[in-house]
């Protein structure tokens, strides 16, 4: 709690006065955040910095974090960026294998084809089975749980 002092300038009453402030964090700072908008706000107010500030670090326009702020969605080239900034991966990992890809695709900020080239796979295949169109053999499941498992560890 703060407090306001207030002196009198009076010669013959001097006195002080005594008014305590409660002053409220900033509501993005109490409230659990919900959005990667709403973290990158949170991290960005904890710092204080400016969108500005946070746009330089992460190599967009202080417009593009106001975006990202109020809802709009973050490109994939610059989630790793993103993460780097907050110091944490906000995204939950899925337990199912093929979420897990698509988490593992996403946090790292891959298109379909540097996806592909990581893995050894035809980007196409990759794009079905991440879609549902298909699902991958038992064989192919063994292979992306290793792919997985040598390459990134599950801390969402």
């Amino acid at each position: 709690m703060n407090i306001f002092y207030k002196y009198s300038n009076s010669s013959n009453t001097p006195h002080k006065i005594e008014i305590p402030l409660k002053i409220r964090p900033p509501e993005e700072l109490v409230k659990k955040p919900v959005t990667l908008g709403d973290h990158l706000r949170r991290r960005r107010l904890e710092l204080g910095l400016y969108q500005k500030d946070v746009a330089i670090q992460i190599g967009v326009t202080a417009s593009t974090i106001w975006n990202w702020e109020h809802g709009w969605t973050v490109e994939l080239r610059f989630m790793p960026r993103v993460i780097d900034f907050l110091g944490y991966n906000p995204i939950p990992c899925p337990e199912d294998l093929m979420g897990q890809l698509a988490w593992y695709k996403q946090v790292k900020g891959l298109t379909l084809e540097q996806l592909g080239a990581e893995m050894e796979r035809d980007p196409e295949q990759l794009a079905d089975w991440l879609a549902g169109r298909h699902k991958p053999c038992r064989n192919n499941q063994e292979k992306i749980e290793l792919f997985l498992a040598g390459h990134y560890k599950r801390s969402g």
